[in-house]
C-alpha cells in the first residue's frame, strides 16, 4: 500500500550546516541515536531515516529553516508529538529529508477569559493546554487518548477528533485565526480571536487537516468554554448495537449538546482492558456491548446526577439498557474514562492489529458493526474484532486483533485482505475511511478511490500554489499527479 515518493537528493554537507546555524548545532541533530525517537511512531508500522532533525526554539527559526529548504530543495517533515496513527509525521527510508520538530515551541502566548480564547504554540502538550485552560475556570474541550503527549500542532495538522467531538467538534471547530510559516519562508500571522469574520476565504482552514503539506502551523487561537459545573458519568450494558444508538437519542432529547461523551465497547475490549491494566469490570454479568457516557452542564455540583438517573431509568423500562453503574464520583468517572482511553494502548499486549478510523452517519454504526463482524467471520474466523470509539459522532474504530497463537507478522501480512471489506462497507453506508487520524502514508493511495478527480485536481492544484517545489511532507496525503 505505502509507495514511496521519487526520491529527493541528499542535502548537503554544507546545508545541513547551515541548518545548525539556525538552531545552534546542540538542536540540529545527526547521529542515529539522537534522531530514534523522531524516525518511528509507537506502533512500529512505519520507520524512517533522516539527514538531519531540526528543533527550531520560534517561529522566526522555522521561517528561517523552510526558507533555506526551498532555496535548496530541501525535503522537510513536520512533526509535533509524534502520536500520529497514519505515518505522516514520519520520514521515508532513504535519509534524504529533515525532520522538523515543534516540540520547543511550547509556550502558552495569552489565555483571555473573558474573550473564551488562548494563544498556544504548536509544541504545545494538549493536557497542558487543558490545565491552563482549567486554571481560568475554563474548558478546552478536546479529550484524546494521547493527550499527555501529543501536541496541539499535530491535533490540528491532522484535525483530531476524540471523545468530545460530538458535543464541540472536531480540532477544526476549536480555531479562531493560526500563524503559519509557508514554504517559502513567509510567516502569515492569522492569529486573530474573532468569532465572525466574515472577509473572503478562510485560508486558516486549508492548513488544518493537511498534515504539514502546505505550510507549518506555529501557533494558533483556540476556542475555550466556561468549565461546566457538573459532570456525570455512566456505564451501561446493552444486548446489541441498536440499543446504544437507541440510548444515545434518548440521552440527547434530554441533554442536546450536554451529551459531551457517547463510545461504544465490545465485550472483548473490557475484558482486555480487564486483562492488562488493574481496570475492574463495575458490573457482575457481563453484556455484550457497553457504552460508556458522560452529560455535563448543570448549574452546580451534582444537579445532573437526578437527570442521568431519568435517563437511566426511562432507558430501563424502554429494555434499552441491560445495567448500569453510574460513577459515584470524580475519581470514579476519571476510572471510567480512563479504561476507555487505556484500550488504545492495551492493543498492543494481544499481538498484532489491523486499524480503521471510519466514520458513518450515526444511524448507520450498527449496520457498519454488523456486516463487518459477518465479513471478517468469512476470511478469518478465528481473527478478533474490536469494533469500538465514538459512536455519538459515528466515528468507529474497526480495529481487528490477530488470532491467539497466529505469528504476528503472518497477520500482519493480510492487512488488506482484512481491511478492505471494512473500506467497502463504510463507503457503501455513505462514510469516510479516515475521520479524525488523517491520511498520511497509509491512506494516500486510497485518495483517488474516495476523492472525485475533480476534488483531487483542487488539492493537488493548493499544492502546487502554496509549495511549487514540493518541499512540505512530500508523498503524504496526496497520490502523484497524472494529467
Amino acid at each position: 500500500m505505502d509507495k514511496k515518493p521519487s526520491q529527493p537528493s541528499a542535502p548537503s554537507a554544507q546545508t545541513l550546516a547551515r541548518f545548525a546555524e539556525i538552531t545552534g548545532a546542540q538542536y540540529a541533530l545527526t547521529s542515529p541515536e539522537d534522531m530514534s525517537g523522531y524516525l518511528s511512531e509507537w506502533r512500529d508500522k512505519f520507520t524512517g531515516n533522516a539527514a538531519m532533525v531540526l528543533r527550531p526554539a520560534n517561529t522566526t527559526h522555522v521561517s528561517e529553516i523552510l526558507k533555506l529548504a526551498n532555496e535548496t530543495n530541501t525535503k522537510i517533515v513536520p512533526q509535533a508529538g509524534n502520536t500520529g496513527l497514519v505515518g505522516a509525521q514520519i520520514p521515508f527510508e532513504t535519509g534524504h529529508e529533515v525532520v522538523l520538530s515543534l516540540s520547543r515551541l511550547n509556550k502558552i502566548r495569552d489565555i483571555d477569559a473573558l474573550d473564551n480564547t488562548m494563544i498556544a504554540e504548536a509544541g504545545c502538550i494538549l493536557q497542558k493546554v487543558q490545565e491552563a485552560a482549567s486554571d481560568v475556570e475554563r474548558l478546552y474541550p478536546m479529550r484524546i487518548g494521547s493527550q499527555g503527549t501529543c501536541q496541539i500542532g499535530g491535533n490540528l495538522g491532522s484535525n483530531a477528533g476524540g471523545i468530545a467531538t460530538l458535543a464541540y467538534g472536531n480540532a477544526r471547530d476549536l480555531v479562531l485565526g493560526l500563524e503559519v510559516v509557508l514554504a517559502d519562508g513567509r510567516i502569515w500571522n492569522g492569529l486573530n480571536r474573532l468569532r465572525k469574520n466574515n472577509t473572503g476565504y478562510d485560508l486558516k482552514n486549508l492548513f488544518i487537516g493537511a498534515e504539514g503539506t502546505l505550510g507549518v502551523i506555529t501557533a494558533a487561537a483556540l476556542k475555550l468554554y466556561p468549565k461546566p459545573m457538573d459532570r456525570q458519568v455512566a456505564i451501561a450494558g446493552l444486548a446489541d448495537t441498536n440499543a446504544a444508538i437507541t440510548l444515545l437519542a434518548l440521552a440527547r432529547s434530554r441533554m442536546g449538546n450536554g451529551v459531551s461523551g457517547f463510545e461504544l465497547l465490545p465485550r472483548f475490549g473490557i475484558e482486555m482492558v480487564a486483562k492488562h491494566t488493574d481496570f475492574r469490570d463495575p458490573m457482575e454479568t457481563a453484556y455484550p456491548w457497553y457504552v460508556l457516557f458522560e452529560i455535563t452542564g448543570g448549574n452546580a455540583p451534582d444537579s445532573l446526577r437526578p437527570v442521568i438517573t431519568e435517563i437511566l431509568e426511562q432507558a430501563f423500562t424502554q429494555g434499552i439498557v441491560e445495567d448500569a453503574a453510574l460513577a459515584a464520583s470524580e475519581a470514579q468517572a476519571d476510572r471510567f474514562w480512563l479504561m476507555r482511553e487505556q484500550l488504545t494502548e492495551v492493543q498492543k499486549h494481544e499481538g498484532g492489529s489491523v486499524k480503521h478510523d471510519v466514520s458513518v452517519p450515526v444511524s448507520s454504526v450498527p449496520d457498519l458493526i454488523s456486516r463487518g463482524l459477518k465479513v471478517l467471520e468469512q476470511i478469518m474466523p478465528e481473527c478478533r474484532p474490536l469494533p469500538y470509539g465514538h459512536a455519538g459522532d459515528g466515528n468507529i474504530h474497526f480495529n481487528i486483533t490477530q488470532p491467539e497463537g497466529m505469528d504476528k507478522q503472518a497477520f500482519l501480512d493480510r492487512w488488506d485482505d482484512l481491511s478492505e471489506p471494512i473500506i467497502d462497507i463504510t463507503l457503501d453506508l455513505g462514510g469516510s475511511i479516515s475521520a479524525e487520524h488523517g491520511i498520511g502514508r497509509l491512506k494516500r493511495d486510497m485518495m483517488p478511490r474516495i476523492k472525485s478527480p475533480v476534488e483531487l485536481n483542487m488539492m493537488q492544484d493548493l499544492k502546487v500554489l502554496f509549495d511549487p517545489n514540493n518541499i512540505l511532507n512530500p508523498g503524504k496525503v496526496l497520490p502523484a499527479r497524472h494529467d
